[in-house]
């Protein structure tokens, strides 16, 4: 027993050693071709040469752009790997000559591509996870179509079916990742101007992919696809004790169809106001079990959980006969800021002024500087 606590402990630190030693992941993302991702990289790539940063490219992908193609001076390059496939010569990153040469950071262009048939890895973001584990960084660029998870939404809004596509726990693993911004109308002038592709090939592109509903719709889900990374980062490294109030409503309804109809919807109207999650918390005492409580008001619940939902609540159903516990729990649980009861004829208000538990209640709100809102 002694040997096992000693060696998982010794595995615990080991875990750690690696994680220590990888490389860090940076990210570029946007929500099409030509926004300028490889543009930033190399720029960055720049300003790290300049603070003395051995960085070097494992691959880059210019599409002859003029302004991008003469940022690629005094970068220097890792020669990519030749392959013959199917009668032709192909390049592809060399992944062994990235780690032994060893850099400090590495570039690493098209997450999403797929390699050729006899490379090491099928894809290339397996090839960044390889040098990062080498202790290399890696500053790499993806388009927001490729990801795993928005692939069905982006070929409705599209019509294209993307088959290079990118687990979205790469992103999750990544250290940063920075949103390349543009306006419809920014991407559009700039495809015109003949800067994402050549001239023969702009008309077409505007009579498909490049148009501006298509693109704000791919926008949104860029952003809000960073918005979630900057969210989880706060979550796993801003001490609770000094972040940002994030305010999140919860809405105690009973079987009291009018009452709870009431909590409901002023509760979408503040929660509306703040712009905020919210969630409906209906606790089912043994008193209110499906055999015990009428069926109209069975009829009202079902009615109020509907509503609940169409106004955008998560509605949490619990079976407690612990009332007041039930809710500091899901309180703590969901990080609620705010708590919305009915007026005092609210059953559910009874039960508590009946205990002495909801002094303890106050207090525990009074401690997480969680409000109480009593509607009328």
């Amino acid at each position: 027993m002694e040997e096992a606590k000693k060696e998982e402990s010794a595995k615990r630190f080991l875990d750690l050693v690696k994680t220590s030693r990888r490389g860090k992941l940076k990210v570029y993302i946007g929500m099409s071709a030509g926004v300028g991702k490889t543009y930033r990289m190399l720029q960055e790539a720049h300003a790290l040469l300049r603070n003395n940063i051995d960085i070097q490219i494992g691959y880059i992908e210019t599409h002859n752009r003029a302004e991008t193609h003469a940022l690629l001076a005094g970068i220097p390059v890792i020669p990519r790997r030749k392959i013959f496939y199917r009668g032709k010569e192909l390049e592809e990153m060399d992944v062994n000559a990235v780690i032994s040469r060893h850099p400090e950071v590495v570039i690493v262009d098209e997450l999403a591509h797929t390699n050729v048939e006899g490379s090491k890895n099928e894809k290339r973001w397996q090839d960044v996870l390889d040098i990062l584990d080498a202790g290399i960084s890696v500053i790499s660029a993806v388009n927001i179509q490729h990801m795993e998870s928005l692939n069905e939404d982006v070929e409705v809004i599209t019509g294209i079916s993307i088959t290079e596509r990118v687990p979205d726990r790469i992103l999750e693993q990544a250290d940063e990742i920075v949103n390349i911004d543009l306006t419809a109308d920014e991407l559009v002038t700039r495809l015109k101007e003949g800067k994402i592709y050549d001239s023969s090939k702009v008309q077409q592109a505007l009579n498909n992919f490049f148009q501006a509903d298509k693109i704000l719709q791919l926008r949104e889900l860029a952003l809000k696809e960073v918005a979630h990374y900057v969210e989880r980062k706060i979550d796993t490294e801003i001490p609770k004790q000094i972040k940002l109030r994030t305010e999140r409503f919860l809405a105690c309804i009973s079987s009291n169809s009018t009452t709870a109809k009431a909590v409901i919807r002023k509760t979408a109207r503040l929660a509306s106001y703040y712009r905020s999650p919210w969630i409906v918390l209906y606790i089912q005492s043994s008193s209110e079990s499906l055999d015990r409580i009428k069926l109209d008001k069975q009829r009202h619940l079902i009615n109020n959980f509907k509503l609940a939902t169409e106004l955008g609540a998560e509605v949490v159903k619990i079976k407690s006969d612990e009332i007041v516990q039930t809710i500091m729990q899901v309180v703590q649980e969901r990080e609620i800021t705010t708590i919305c009861i009915g007026k005092p004829h609210l059953n559910l208000f009874q039960i508590m002024l009946r205990t002495a538990i909801f002094n303890q209640l106050l207090k525990k709100i009074a401690a997480t500087e969680t409000d109480l809102v009593i509607l009328s």
